[in-house]
């Protein structure tokens, strides 16, 4: 039976050309939403959705390709801001300009974003805004500080969106995703001395043993937008494996 329950709603992914946000827009237009795409690369996008090329640390490119999908679409119902870096090291690790670009892309980026598709969801029926977090977070990771920092204010910006916009009929919630099979991991266990063994680590540390994989995130992206939820805001779900709340024995 055919999943409808965005039928004719417009959706916005940020970053979704790969990873993360490629699941998630293939996902949503799956539920019957027309899912328009911003990416830095937006040609590595699937050509089934309305691609821009945007840079959301760039207030004015994300004004731009935001009312360019909604103009195309005529609405806008939905926003995923899944568009994001990374960053590795204690906090001595990276100087004022790095953690300038991070938290410009990961935090404000999601300001510039919301702020331009505001005029949009305000019109909708079924609004809906959903922040990728990060299980950083909320737990402390080694070598992790100034990523962890922004996924923190991640957070704490989507109770805060939450509160400004719900007698609006916006809803605002987030994704905290463990370590996902993605890209950006596979560029990172790369990098290691042994990527084999570092593999191992990253999946032994998350309690069902394994790396989240980017469809699950993209299922609980999918709850948090669609109108069945209409009651959930401000909140967040984990999809960790665990990781955040149990504490297993070793096996």
């Amino acid at each position: 039976m055919a999943d409808t329950s965005l039928d004719g709603l417009a959706a916005l992914v940020t970053g979704g050309a790969s990873g993360l946000g490629a699941a998630v827009a293939q996902r949503l237009r799956e539920a019957g939403a027309h899912v328009g795409v911003l990416d830095l690369d937006p040609d590595a996008a699937d050509p089934a959705f309305e691609r821009r090329a945007a840079d959301v640390s760039d207030r004015a490119s994300v004004v731009a390709a935001v009312e360019g999908i909604a103009e195309t679409f005529g609405r806008l119902d939905i926003v995923v801001n899944n568009a994001g870096i990374g960053a590795v090291g204690d906090v001595a690790a990276n100087d004022d300009d790095e953690w300038a670009r991070v938290l410009s892309v990961n935090v404000t980026g999601i300001a510039r974003v919301a702020a331009a598709a505001l005029p949009w969801l305000r019109r909708s029926p079924a609004a809906a805004v959903c922040n990728t977090s990060s299980i950083a977070a909320t737990v402390g990771l080694p070598q992790r500080a100034l990523y962890s920092a922004s996924k923190g204010a991640v957070l704490s910006l989507t109770r805060a969106m939450a509160a400004d916009h719900l007698r609006e009929g916006i809803r605002v919630n987030a994704v905290n995703p463990g370590t996902a099979d993605t890209p950006w991991v596979q560029r990172l266990l790369a990098q290691a001395d042994d990527p084999g063994a570092e593999r191992a680590a990253l999946e032994a540390r998350q309690p069902h043993g394994r790396l989240v994989s980017a469809r699950e995130v993209a299922e609980a992206v999918l709850y948090l937008v669609g109108p069945q939820s209409g009651s959930t805001t401000g909140t967040y779900i984990e999809v960790d494996g665990g990781m955040a709340a149990l504490r297993l024995r070793p096996a």
